[in-house]
């Protein structure tokens, strides 16, 4: 383990303990242990000029031992510090998986379910003011995949390594690792990123050329993005300066996650400094292409609609494009997919429908 590292678990581990010391000196000082956590809720979220992402807001609940169900998530979480302290302090690592199902052996302190644990360390990360990574901590879900015309340098526990993205990979690309921070960037010809919720329109651009003949990278989603995912959306347009497209199905689900790029998702909000691209843009499918292009469709579910009710009260799509859009789609009752650009040809959707859509853009 270098130096750099074991600094970086040191200080982590420092973030954690203070926590422990906190609910010590509450006790010490005659007061029940408790702990003050933001509102996760898209009511308690507000926009940060300074940053231009979305942040949690000023309301507070508190998490306090005065009751069961209050000092039972103070024990889970003494547990999870206890854990994570030790996982560092050997410089191990798990999964949000296995740290769930290690606590089978913590008697009152076991999670009911993974969505508990998951949110414990959503906790932990707020008051640490630390991503997951930094308490060695892996999803179970694969990064995207990318693939285009960049060269990477990433390190790995076996060394570092030089891969091209385009001519070191196979068609499914090259998948993002989970820790971002590895990965380094050595040069490129790229003029931007798209990238597809679907596998289907990643593999129908790469078969029609379509990174090559507009030197862009593409990339594969795998719907809801994971944070490594979004980690190097940001990475590709800080670093790089390289616009960052993202082209999804036009239903309120897919709307969610060119939000979850570009705006921060709500429940890690926590983390949108280090996770959002607020240059990120919408090429579609817009309400609008279903309507124009007379796109094969689906009628709305009712959830559907109660879905994209609620983005119209949501603070990250409160602007005239989506609301014109939203509004657009719920009066004509209609959702569509990506593949359905597909019966107008397959050459269509990369011939002529994203040519257009980016020279509107002033992409190309």
């Amino acid at each position: 383990m270098s130096e750099s590292d074991k600094l970086k678990n040191t200080h982590t581990i420092g973030r954690l303990v203070e926590i422990a010391q906190q609910w010590y000196d509450q006790i010490s000082d005659g007061e029940i242990p408790s702990i003050r956590l933001p509102t996760r809720t898209k009511q308690n979220i507000a926009y940060d000029e300074a940053t231009d992402v979305w942040k949690y807001g000023e309301k507070e609940s508190t998490r306090a031992a005065s009751t069961a169900r209050g000092a039972t998530h103070l024990l889970k979480m003494a547990y999870v510090i206890g854990f994570l302290k030790g996982q560092l302090t050997e410089n191990r690592s798990s999964t949000l998986r296995e740290m769930y199902y290690i606590s089978e052996g913590w008697k009152k302190a076991k999670f009911t379910a993974q969505d508990e644990s998951n949110y414990l360390v959503e906790d932990l990360e707020i008051v640490t003011a630390l991503e997951r990574e930094a308490f060695h901590l892996r999803p179970e879900e694969d990064g995207a995949t990318i693939f285009g015309p960049v060269r990477i340098r990433e390190t790995t526990r076996r060394g570092a390594r030089e891969i091209h993205c385009r001519d070191d990979v196979g068609e499914a690309g090259y998948a993002i690792p989970n820790n971002v921070g590895s990965v380094e960037f050595i040069d490129h010809d790229a003029k931007f990123v798209i990238a597809m919720e679907t596998g289907g329109m990643y593999a129908r651009l790469q078969e029609n050329g379509f990174d090559e003949e507009y030197n862009c990278v593409l990339v594969h989603l795998k719907g809801q993005p994971a944070r490594s995912t979004r980690r190097m959306l940001k990475k590709l347009n800080e670093e790089l300066k390289l616009p960052v497209l993202i082209f999804t199905d036009g239903d309120p689900w897919s709307y969610r996650i060119y939000a979850s790029v570009a705006y921060g998702s709500i429940k890690s909000a926590h983390m949108s400094e280090l996770l959002a691209t607020p240059a990120a843009q919408f090429v579609g499918v817009q309400p609008s292409d279903i309507r124009d292009y007379d796109l094969p469709a689906d009628t709305l579910s009712e959830q559907d609609i109660a879905a994209l009710k609620a983005e119209l009260s949501d603070p990250r799509f409160a602007t005239d494009y989506w609301r014109e859009q939203i509004n657009l789609q719920l009066s004509m009752g209609l959702k569509s997919e990506q593949q359905a650009f597909a019966a107008r040809g397959l050459d269509f959707v990369t011939g002529e429908y994203l040519p257009k859509r980016l020279k509107e853009m002033g992409v190309v």
